[in-house]
């Protein structure tokens, strides 16, 4: 007798499990951890980022030295994208997920145009140190966009599934725990590139308004290396967002 009870019970605990599985009550769980694991993708491309750019600085650095506010424009955009504080709490807090999108976007704009000032100085562009480290920044450029694509289609999901019938009975009852995931969204400087003119030795970065800043002063945040300057195989960091 023990022994049939024991089993009933399991039986009825698998097909309450199967229930509740079938009418949507793990999706928000589930979507949730989703979300969170393509979060720390985001990041963990920023952190490569973040540990690249100091080598370029310094291989920089050595043939450019004049160009020393643009250097320490990127030193210090660096580590002000990596002293923002982050945790699981950021992508549903829209404050702190404005910050960190803030900084780096501001750091992906000094970023570019550091790289397209380099195009300047011809022993730079043959370094082998320089193209190398010109060759991973690319990649983490790519991998970058290609982690927050990922991260806002895991958010898309999620967020409709709190919002649509039977996941928003469950985020109004034995889910209301959960919240709204923040996407990553282009800045609208991301749009815009800056005019180079080695010429004059000046570099043009578009400002609000069509104003023009020039050399020394930061490019607007998430800016792409001048179109058409670059040489082949030189960096041209993505437009922020999707």
């Amino acid at each position: 007798m023990t022994f049939t009870r024991k089993l009933m019970g399991l039986a009825a605990a698998l097909g309450m499990a199967a229930v509740l599985a079938g009418c949507g009550y793990n999706t928000i769980p589930t979507q949730d951890q989703a979300v969170k694991a393509r979060w720390a993708d985001v990041q963990a491309a920023y952190q490569r980022r973040a540990d690249l750019i100091p080598n370029l600085v310094n291989t920089v650095a050595a043939y450019a030295k004049q160009e020393q506010a643009v250097l320490t424009a990127v030193t210090q955009a660096r580590a002000s994208a990596t002293q923002v504080r982050v945790d699981a709490s950021t992508i549903t807090d829209p404050e702190a997920f404005a910050r960190y999108q803030a900084a780096q976007n501001q750091l992906s704009g000094v970023l570019g145009r550091l790289l397209a000032i380099s195009e300047a100085y011809p022993e730079l562009k043959s370094n082998t140190n320089f193209l190398a480290l010109q060759s991973q920044l690319e990649g983490t450029e790519n991998r970058i966009e290609i982690a927050r694509r990922d991260y806002n289609a895991a958010v898309q999901a999620y967020n409709t599934t709190l919002v649509t019938l039977p996941g928003s009975l469950w985020a109004a009852t034995l889910h209301r725990g959960y919240k709204a995931a923040q996407p990553f969204n282009a800045s609208a400087a991301a749009q815009e590139a800056p005019t180079v003119d080695f010429n004059s030795n000046m570099m043009m970065a578009p400002q609000p308004g069509g104003a023009m800043a020039p050399q020394g002063t930061m490019a607007p945040q998430g800016t792409m290396a001048p179109q058409g300057t670059a040489p082949q195989g030189t960096m041209a960091p993505q437009p922020q967002g999707n």
